[in-house]
């Protein structure tokens, strides 16, 4: 399984006593480093970034995401209710498939609606239309498949094989493009400008033709502007380039790179025995707590992680026999009561979280590790494991 680096930042000062088991704790302070950058590339490039609310919707850090960014794209009507009651900026929906009984309330959210498919945006069509005439002032966009695969696993590529994300880009006609404001597409997944640059290389000549037309172009998210090795100059030519070719102006939706080793999940071992290695069982859970640890599959890094000593494999407290984390050479001695992390649990992982066989939710605490300012966010009880039920 492969280790998923992570940068332990100001997190290798942090007493893990200080908040309680299991809990995410996010650097504020980190988190306006990495939307610094973003930040920085959008006026370098004359472009605009929109935070993904899919990968962090940490809505008590709105205030600090809307100082930097122009907004948020989300994925559906409960995210993009989200982003109108917390976040400033613009609003961008995209939904693999909207419910007709959504989408009024979309459309009078959203400031670009964006569609999968041209079929279904003009089913839709009267439901538009009587947005307008309700005030809405949106725009109608059109995902595009650029059946040109940079993924590195195929359930994180939407270039796959026969994928159900956006229309193929060889089908696209001016039939298909009227009414369209704007194209979307998104590629990539934690990759640096390469596979951007050669996706925009395929998708170029299906999409001159309707270069007149569009109000827009929005390349997704994937993109890991916020890695210390990522070509951000090169990135800026890139954009400037494309602005000067096509003369849309240009979105990017980073969601990993905004909140990139801005956080950690803390827990605690409460039990261990042998069975062939050693074994630890730790109030974090793989399977509630960091399912991607799982279905990616990746081991994530741990907080002050020893470089010898003999391996533990450590597993959550559900009946999953599958709740595994990973193997590793804990910086504290294998006994009930010692604390652990894990780095770079901030995106997808708090996003994710669930309650399977009752297993309760981390509580969520924001760090200023400029200040040392420490605020518990929200914790979760019984009633959140009972209310999803019924």
């Amino acid at each position: 399984m492969q280790t998923r680096a992570g940068d332990p930042g100001a997190f290798a000062r942090f007493d893990l006593s200080r908040v309680d088991s299991p809990a995410f704790v996010v650097d504020a302070a980190r988190l306006r480093a990495n939307l610094q950058i973003l930040a920085g590339i959008r006026d370098a490039a004359d472009i605009k970034v929109l935070a993904a609310l899919k990968a962090f919707s940490m809505w008590s850090v709105a205030p600090i995401i809307g100082e930097y960014l122009d907004g948020v794209c989300t994925s559906g009507l409960w995210e993009a209710r989200l982003a109108s009651e917390f976040y400033d900026g613009e609003i961008a929906t995209y939904c693999a498939a909207y419910k007709p009984d959504d989408l009024p309330e979309i459309a009078r959210l959203s400031d670009h609606v964006i569609f999968n498919s041209p079929g279904q945006m003009r089913r839709a069509a009267l439901i538009l239309d009587q947005a307008r005439a309700s005030g809405g002032g949106f725009d109608v966009g059109l995902r595009i498949n650029p059946l040109h695969a940079e993924g590195e696993v195929p359930r994180y590529d939407p270039c796959a094989p026969h994928s159900r994300l956006g229309f193929p880009i060889d089908q696209l006609t001016a039939e298909h493009m009227e009414g369209v404001d704007g194209i979307h597409f998104h590629t990539l997944c934690e990759q640096d400008l390469g596979p951007l640059q050669r996706t925009w290389e395929a998708v170029f000549d299906h999409l001159e033709p309707f270069f007149d037309q569009l109000k827009w172009l929005n390349f997704g998210g994937g993109h890991h502007i916020t890695r210390a090795d990522y070509q951000r100059e090169e990135l800026v030519e890139f954009l400037r380039d494309v602005k000067e070719d096509t003369g849309a102006e240009l979105y990017l939706e980073p969601g990993e790179a905004v909140a990139l080793d801005a956080g950690i999940l803390v827990g605690t071992i409460l039990d261990s025995h042998w069975n062939g290695m050693p074994l630890a069982i730790t109030d974090i859970s793989a399977t509630c707590h960091m399912p991607d640890v799982i279905e990616a599959p990746y081991r994530p890094a741990m907080l002050r992680e020893a470089t010898d000593g003999e391996a533990v494999r450590l597993g959550g407290p559900s009946c999953l026999a599958g709740d595994v984390i990973g193997d590793y050479r804990l910086p504290v001695p294998c006994r009930p009561g010692e604390r652990i992390a894990f780095l770079d649990q901030a995106h997808y992982s708090m996003v994710k979280t669930t309650t399977f066989n009752g297993v309760p939710l981390p509580s969520i605490w924001l760090w200023d590790s400029e200040t040392d300012a420490l605020e518990c966010v929200r914790r979760f009880g019984y009633e959140d494991f009972r209310d999803r039920l019924s």
